[in-house]
């Protein structure tokens, strides 16, 4: 019977992909000897190797990782391997437990399953069993097997690579939920301020890096903010930055502030991080309920940028900062009052910010002097909330000449006094803020729920 010849392209191509000899093993049990592998012709220089096992306890002593292809004949007689497998099956599904064992046996390799012309059903059955394809023995020649191991070996190789980047896929989904619930939703229930977030991993295709931050109102009104940097871009770090978020929300919660909040952070740190080398770099602020002014702790931590109408944004004093959480054992870090006024803007942010490459030759680093004058030039295109942080990053991005490797996070707060609403005598409560998306800025609200309808943007 004439075979049909395929293109020559696609023929060449599964041939050339291959590069190499390759080895079939042939599963048959014939006593009468009327069944013989044909002379196989050797193509594009490729050979085909042949072992010949009787049964399958034989076929598992040769089933080596250099074995590229199976040829089984589905009348090979079932063996105690293949009954003590299928035992408990229904009736009739011992036609293909050959196949099936041998599937299960050598789950990387492809299958040809060999069977008579008039099993045309058996043989399209075995084909959805898991088989690369079939072949009628009595049409069998040398240049038809030869075509059909080479396109079974592919065939099985798509299947494998279809199959890793199927759970590949469902992995990185599951990666991508994982991480996008260990963002933050800032607790700001209640509060006068406006809220705003941008967040930008280094790690290609991740949703969550070693930057890390949090918002919490306590119930006396006060507003804690922080912001931290676990030095690494890792998986490994941007876990111990969620670990120490919320650890840091639940001592806030918990009443620590100031020192004794951190020290005991370094206590957390120092206990779950892998080796000694690692440290994170943190900024406190907590918000007095008045929102006239707020305590500053700096460890290691770039310190915060404020605004006030009519005035150029500048940093709020560093000089009193403790080093990183993580270097010293008995460190402390002093807490620094600062006075905020009625109407104010207060950013936070990493080093992912101000360490981006400036310059025609990258040779210079942004750094806290350039970002404070990039956010003046901003402010004064009247640029202000998620706006002005989308703005930010991206112009910072530009003049790196392409992605940030570093991780960047920056945190917003405001407050306009001309819009804070007079609070009834059971306190006011606001609406939850949304998490904000990685990737893109976050949504400002007015953490109000007696805001006015008309509010005019704070002036950051």
């Amino acid at each position: 019977m004439p075979v049909p010849v395929p293109q020559q392209g696609a023929d060449a191509a599964a041939e050339a992909s291959h590069g190499a000899d390759l080895t079939l093993l042939v599963i048959e049990d014939d006593p009468a000897g009327t069944f013989t592998v044909p002379e196989l012709p050797a193509a594009a220089g490729t050979r085909v190797r042949i072992r010949t096992a009787r049964n399958l306890t034989e076929a598992g002593r040769l089933l080596t990782d250099d074995v590229d292809c199976i040829l089984l004949d589905l009348a090979l007689p079932t063996g105690s391997e293949t009954r003590a497998s299928v035992a408990g099956d229904a009736a009739g599904a011992d036609e293909l437990a050959t196949l099936k064992h041998v599937l299960r046996i050598a789950p990387r390799h492809a299958v040809l399953a060999l069977t008579a012309e008039d099993d045309t059903e058996l043989a399209a059955a075995a084909v959805r069993v898991g088989a690369q394809d079939y072949l009628f023995r009595d049409e069998l020649d040398g240049r038809l097997l030869s075509r059909a191991i080479r396109y079974a070996v592919e065939r099985k190789r798509a299947d494998i690579a279809q199959r890793r980047l199927t759970e590949s896929t469902l992995r990185a989904q599951e990666n991508a939920r994982l991480e996008r619930g260990l963002l933050p939703t800032p607790l700001l229930d209640g509060s006068d301020l406006r809220f705003a977030a941008r967040y930008r991993p280094g790690r290609s295709r991740a949703l969550l890096g070693g930057d890390f931050y949090d918002t919490v109102r306590t119930p006396d009104g006060t507003v804690h903010a922080m912001i931290g940097d676990v030095c690494g871009h890792g998986p490994d770090e941007a876990a111990l930055g969620v670990e120490l978020r919320i650890a840091w929300r639940a001592l806030t919660l918990a009443g620590l502030c100031g020192d004794e909040l951190l020290s005991t952070l370094q206590q957390v740190l120092e206990h779950e991080r892998e080796s000694e080398e690692i440290f994170a770099t943190l900024c406190t602020v907590d918000i007095a309920p008045d929102g006239r002014r707020a305590g500053l702790c700096l460890a290691g931590h770039p310190a915060p940028l404020v605004a006030r109408p009519g005035q150029a944004a500048h940093l709020l004093p560093y000089e009193d900062g403790g080093p990183a959480l993580g270097l010293l054992p008995r460190a402390r870090w002093p807490r620094r009052q600062v006075d905020l006024g009625g109407s104010w803007s207060l950013m936070m942010y990493t080093d992912g910010l101000i360490e981006g490459r400036v310059g025609p030759a990258g040779t210079q680093r942004l750094g806290q002097d350039g970002m404070v004058a990039m956010i003046n030039r901003q402010l004064a295109e009247g640029l202000t909330g998620e706006d002005l942080l989308e703005a930010a990053v991206t112009q910072v991005r530009e003049l790196n000449g392409g992605e940030l490797t570093d991780d960047v996070a920056v945190l917003l707060l405001d407050r306009d006094q001309a819009h804070v609403p007079r609070r009834n005598p059971d306190g006011d409560r606001g609406r939850s803020i949304p998490r904000p998306r990685p990737g893109s800025a976050s949504p400002t609200a007015r953490v109000s729920a007696a805001s006015p309808a008309n509010a005019q943007r704070p002036p950051l």
